[in-house]
């Protein structure tokens, strides 16, 4: 018989349900309380309640346990800091789409050896973020399945879709039903409607195909998430961020009939993918912001322990600590530099 199912398919491996991995480890007081507190900020900071800058700051992907904890320690005490103008959130990245091929992230392959051992990237993930938000410090994170949310979403204050995927009805239909605010980012060819339309998409309920906390098929109702904002990150055009730009996309969004706030990415076409150059479109829009400009609600940076990126090896144990296997990114000390230097701009005092 000629076989009609499956034929690409190699094999399929069941994945513990949602509410399994979710009983392993105990979510604290703490870590819930972080989280709550963390999603009521965003919410006040994009109705202008709470006049703070948002910045969403770290790795492009995670990828090494250790340097992780060790940069959201560090980013824990600046953000102490800093706190009365800046509130800070770590970027905690999970997932990374790719143009075509390559490395997707710590849950797909977490061993960095193409076993995609999903299952325990997942595990390792809420660890993770458990332990960033147990320090009291906000996380944000892209999400790309759909799937992963039921695993992880108690753990985030923030989420992200990527500009790869703003424009995918699956990824809307989520955010519908997601429970902290979500960033969309433009197109990656640099257009803004394709976010738009998502905010307006995510907004309204929806019903559509998903797993529930025991890991069976189900259909998903959701009310619709109306705490949706666009993120700007340049396109194949060049940067977004100048103020005629964000003047712009501001324009677009109270037409929609949207707040204009919005935030901005300083990393990939906005720097040209040049990640030492985050710091011209950081300084421009810091800027804009003093000058008045309050549109512009939050800044995202990618950064890490170490500059630069590398090649992922054949042998993982051959990588550099600390340095990003993806985007490059800003070392720590020119990210604390960044943010101390913005934090008195925008009026703060820095302790002796």
């Amino acid at each position: 018989m000629i076989p009609v199912h499956d034929v690409h398919v190699r094999s399929t491996v069941p994945l513990v349900a949602p509410r399994l991995l979710k009983l392993e480890e105990e979510v604290g007081d703490v870590a819930l309380k972080t989280v709550v507190s963390a999603r009521e900020t965003v919410k006040r900071i994009l109705t202008g309640d709470d006049e703070r800058l948002m910045v969403i700051v770290g790795p492009c992907s995670i990828h090494d346990h250790t340097a992780a904890l060790e940069y959201a320690r560090k980013l824990k005490q600046l953000a102490d800091v800093v706190a009365d103008k800046i509130f800070v959130v770590m970027r905690v990245y999970f997932e990374k789409p790719r143009t075509t091929v390559g490395w997707k992230g710590l849950i797909n392959d977490p061993h960095l050896n193409d076993t995609f051992d999903i299952g325990t990237g997942l595990r390792i993930a809420r660890r993770i973020l458990l332990e960033i938000v147990s320090m009291e410090l906000p996380t944000a994170t892209e999400l790309l399945e759909p799937i992963t949310p039921q695993y992880i979403d108690d753990l985030v204050g923030i989420a992200a879709i990527g500009a790869r995927t703003t424009e995918s009805p699956t990824h809307r239909q989520m955010s519908s039903g997601l429970s902290m605010p979500v960033g969309f980012k433009n197109g990656t060819d640099g257009n803004l409607q394709v976010a738009i339309d998502a905010m307006h998409a995510a907004r309204h309920p929806h019903s559509f195909l998903g797993i529930d906390a025991d890991g069976k098929t189900c259909i998903v109702n959701t009310n619709g998430n109306p705490w949706g904002f666009l993120v700007v990150r340049g396109g194949r055009t060049g940067p977004n961020y100048d103020a005629a730009s964000l003047a712009e996309a501001a324009e677009m969004l109270k037409k929609a009939k949207l707040s204009p706030r919005l935030v901005v990415d300083c990393s990939h076409a906005n720097s040209n993918k040049d990640y030492t150059k985050q710091s011209i479109c950081w300084n421009d829009c810091i800027r804009q912001r003093v000058e008045g400009n309050k549109n512009i609600i939050g800044l995202m940076l990618e950064s890490n322990v170490e500059p630069g990126n590398q090649p992922l090896p054949a042998d993982p144990s051959q990588l550099k600590y600390g340095v990003s296997i993806t985007d490059g990114c800003i070392g720590w000390e020119e990210t604390e530099q960044l943010l101390r230097d913005a934090y008195v701009q925008l009026g703060g005092t820095l302790p002796e």
